[in-house]
């Protein structure tokens, strides 16, 4: 089978090649229809060429490189109290950055709308072309729709065509996805690229779980993998949860479920995010909560574990830090399979990678062999 300049872009840009003769070798083309196949992409602005590869002898090979500089990325990631955006080259490396407090509750066109306003800013002053937008949120997202799909905590949203909304404002793609699958993804890329199976867990306002299985995101049939805030524990049927159920996970261990009992115990705290805030200040309170959630994290995680298998597994978002995790390590290694966790790593990782996910998301898929020959049949 032929192989097409997208998909020479891509041996190119995930580094499995990095010269023409190498290119020869992996693709089997002739040095003629390389040597078309590389001008195109390199009059398209998408492939350099200049340096040299180091050589034992003869003459060195000039190198070529993916033009990770000639675009860049808008990438969001909004959670229940606050947002952030960011402008990236292709590499992910930022070029400008925003963040403050919005309310995902005030609907999809309110917090867009900040959103599009805070990359306008920044694109003020990164002169170059948006190749795609991706967007991080905290709800189910159908895969292949810029939208998502009866989200229990983001009111008004269900349906919303959020690439419609930014896509006709920057003439660019629009990629969405649920948060944890994009931690995921981040995380992955990021830290943990030769990973089989990893798994990040979002302990925020609510729970979930993105994974990574051989190296793409698993969303099952319709977006619903790694729903684990709404496995329902037994011993909880006072606990009701946003979907409308009793006894989900994450109306029992969830940062706004602690939110909660804080404020009953006469510390008035609104979301995860300040129950994270009475833990680091050192809140006897907040502590004894955040250690017995993890605990009940650590129940659903240890038969996902057995499940999934995974070599990594992160705890991101507004309850990963150590009295939480902790939790999460005390009942997990007890209940879960030996085999299961001899050789796996429980990891911290903040507040996790939702942009660098929403980045990857969009530079893999933009940047696809087949979405590539798209772009220069049409320059043709």
């Amino acid at each position: 089978m032929t192989t097409s300049a997208g998909e020479l872009l891509q041996l190119v840009r995930t580094g499995q090649a990095a010269t023409r003769k190498a290119l020869l070798t992996h693709s089997g083309l002739s040095r003629t229809t390389l040597t078309a196949r590389l001008d195109r992409l390199q009059a398209a602005g998408l492939l350099t060429e200049g340096g040299h590869e180091d050589s034992t002898g003869g003459r060195p090979a000039r190198q070529l490189r993916f033009d990770d500089r000639h675009a860049v990325v808008l990438a969001a990631s909004v959670d229940t109290m606050h947002a952030e955006a960011a402008v990236t080259d292709l590499a992910g490396r930022r070029l400008a950055h925003r963040a403050g407090d919005l309310r995902v509750a005030d609907g999809p066109e309110p917090v867009l709308g900040r959103i599009a306003e805070w990359f306008e800013e920044m694109l003020a002053r990164v002169d170059r072309p948006v190749c795609g937008v991706g967007v991080s949120v905290p709800g189910p997202v159908e895969p292949g729709r810029g939208r998502v799909t009866q989200p229990p905590i983001m009111p008004g949203w269900d349906g919303y065509p959020i690439d419609t909304h930014l896509g006709a404002r920057f003439g660019a793609p629009v990629l969405v996805d649920n948060d944890a699958n994009l931690m995921a993804l981040g995380e992955h890329r990021a830290r943990y690229p030769d990973s089989a199976a990893l798994v990040v867990v979002k302990a925020s306002t609510g729970i979930g779980a993105g994974l990574v299985i051989g190296g793409e995101v698993y969303r099952g049939v319709d977006g619903g993998a790694g729903d684990i805030g709404h496995v329902r524990l037994p011993g909880y049927p006072d606990a009701r949860c946003l979907c409308g159920s009793l006894g989900c996970l994450a109306a029992v261990a969830g940062g706004g479920a602690l939110a909660a009992r804080l404020t009953e115990l006469g510390l008035p705290t609104a979301s995860g995010s300040g129950v994270r805030e009475r833990i680091l200040a050192g809140e006897p309170a907040a502590i004894r909560l955040a250690e017995a959630a993890g605990r009940q994290v650590g129940e659903v995680l240890a038969t996902l574990v057995c499940v999934v298998n995974p070599g990594v597994l992160v705890i991101a978002g507004d309850l990963a830090e150590p009295h939480f995790v902790a939790g999460v390590r005390e009942v997990l290694y007890r209940r879960a399979l030996p085999r299961s966790t001899q050789n796996l790593r429980v990891e911290i990782g903040g507040r996790g990678e939702a942009l660098g996910g929403a980045v990857a998301m969009v530079v893999e898929a933009v940047f696809a062999p087949s979405a590539v020959d798209r772009r220069l049949e049409a320059r043709a």
